[in-house]
């Protein structure tokens, strides 16, 4: 091969060397772009989390309203309501629990259509003012075990008598411990109970965030 062959061949294959750099710094920079979401976009619970249990009630017609007003069943939630119901989980988890959820983010939409089937502000928010449910903060929530049987609480989920709330004393210990367990935890996470609602959390950060009708596809 000729002097000016080889000077040619070199040349070239600098400028090779150089264009395969810059073209994988390309994918590289393309390959690490995060997309950063703010913490009152809406976001499904379960793309952050798969240690959570659904039974999701109004999706199905067991229910107080004894009617399906959800479409599919589905966990939809400010981000920082998950973040931090996620955090919760893990605490509740490390103690032999998991978390399982009743309810979740409420489009209010729906709050409407509740209060169509129960105009009763005791036991449905009124929709002209809406609830933290329609504003993505709250969860509706009971704890299970590591079979899946959920915790003895001393009512059931949406019953309206003063034995749900958290003042009522007139119950076994071990009851009496299983609140206390839900409620500490979910306090020592962001929450702040319902006082007539062992069930019910609000995110403490959530609860000047606006009503919304932002509604989620089902597949």
């Amino acid at each position: 091969m000729s002097q000016s062959s080889k000077l040619i061949l070199a040349i070239f294959s600098f400028f090779c060397i150089i264009s395969c750099k810059s073209q994988n710094r390309t994918v590289n920079a393309r390959s690490k772009a995060v997309v950063v979401l703010s913490d009152t976009t809406f976001v499904n619970l379960k793309d952050y989390s798969e240690d959570f249990v659904y039974d999701m009630k109004y999706a199905t017609s067991d229910n107080f309203l004894k009617a399906q007003v959800y479409d599919c069943a589905e966990c939809f939630l400010r981000l920082k309501t998950v973040t931090a119901l996620v955090e919760a989980n893990k605490k509740f988890i490390k103690k032999g629990y998991r978390i399982k959820l009743f309810d979740c983010y409420r489009p209010l939409d729906i709050q409407k259509k509740m209060w169509t089937i129960v105009s009763n502000p005791e036991y449905v928010a009124n929709p002209a003012k809406g609830s933290i449910h329609n504003r993505g903060g709250a969860v509706d929530i009971t704890l299970v075990d590591s079979s899946g049987k959920e915790l003895e609480m001393g009512t059931g989920f949406d019953f309206f008598g003063i034995e749900a709330g958290h003042n009522y004393t007139n119950l076994s210990q071990k009851i009496k411990d299983n609140r206390i367990l839900l409620k500490s935890v979910m306090m020592e996470s962001g929450f702040n109970p319902f006082n007539s609602e062992w069930w019910h959390y609000n995110l403490k950060e959530g609860l000047n965030d606006k009503v919304s009708n932002v509604k989620w596809e089902c597949n």
